[in-house]
């Protein structure tokens, strides 16, 4: 008595895809571009050298160099996590989005994918600039550099997706660039490249690269501004906080528009 079996058609198998396949193989297609990886890491690394190198006086608990240093470290890893997630306008443009949607991935695992590719890339932005100032003066203590690192890497989350929301959103070929370019005025207003103080820093407080920035130098000045001015503790972090939902909130809305048929 021979037992018989029931064979699975080929078309009704779907396998799972594996997430860290596809973190894998989109990682590797990042660092392909090495010329968008050269400006993404050096370029930051330079402006460090340009404005931080041989400042020693003291800021906080550290000096001048290390304050630049951190700020040059945050620019980077926004740079790295916005540019990287910009990609995702490309992958729409081709139609990847809708091939994403026959799979049982959902919006956020998407969302949560492409910051892990975006993060990756941050840490080496930042590694070498935290590198930089180590060899050519920055110093503070051996908390603040951890601190400030950790900071650092963790916030950048929120600027993956805000590319990936900016890309989704204004869907077209310009839309990185258009990313990236608001990255250069919210570092302005972020208190990153020049101390401000009355109205403008009012203004700057509740743009979304302000509360990352303070919170990435908290370390060393506790709080204090260049200027004088002091922000407690409560509100870089509620501006963090408020800004990755509502980038979080715009990125599952155009993932989930890309998806419906026109």
């Amino acid at each position: 008595m021979s037992a018989t079996t029931t064979a699975v058609p080929a078309a009704t198998r779907r396998p799972r895809p594996a997430l860290a396949t596809y973190v894998g193989l989109d990682l590797r297609r990042q660092l392909r571009d090495r010329v968008g990886m050269f400006f993404i890491v050096a370029l930051p690394s330079f402006m460090y050298v340009v404005f931080g190198l041989g400042s020693d006086e003291r800021v906080g608990s550290g000096n001048v160099a290390m304050y630049v240093m951190t700020s040059m470290a945050t620019y980077a890893a926004v740079t790295a996590t916005t540019t990287v997630a910009g990609t995702a306008t490309v992958e729409q443009t081709m139609g990847w989005g809708r091939q994403l949607a026959l799979t049982p991935l959902r919006p956020l695992a998407i969302v949560a994918m492409k910051a892990a590719v975006a993060m990756t890339v941050a840490a080496v932005a930042v590694a070498l600039v935290f590198a930089v100032g180590a060899l050519t003066g920055a110093s503070g203590s051996a908390t603040d550099w951890l601190l400030s690192g950790v900071i650092i890497w963790i916030g950048s989350a929120m600027f993956a997706i805000y590319g990936l929301a900016i890309c989704l959103v204004f869907r077209g070929p310009n839309t990185p660039g258009i990313a990236s370019g608001l990255i250069v005025v919210m570092a302005f207003l972020g208190n990153l490249f020049t101390p401000m103080d009355g109205l403008m820093l009012d203004i700057g407080r509740l743009t979304p690269m302000y509360g990352f920035a303070a919170l990435a130098h908290y370390p060393q000045t506790d709080g204090w501004l260049p200027m004088g001015d002091h922000d407690p503790l409560w509100l870089p972090v509620a501006n963090v906080l408020a800004w990755t939902v509502i980038f979080a909130t715009l990125a599952l809305w155009g993932i989930r528009r890309s998806r419906a048929r026109t």
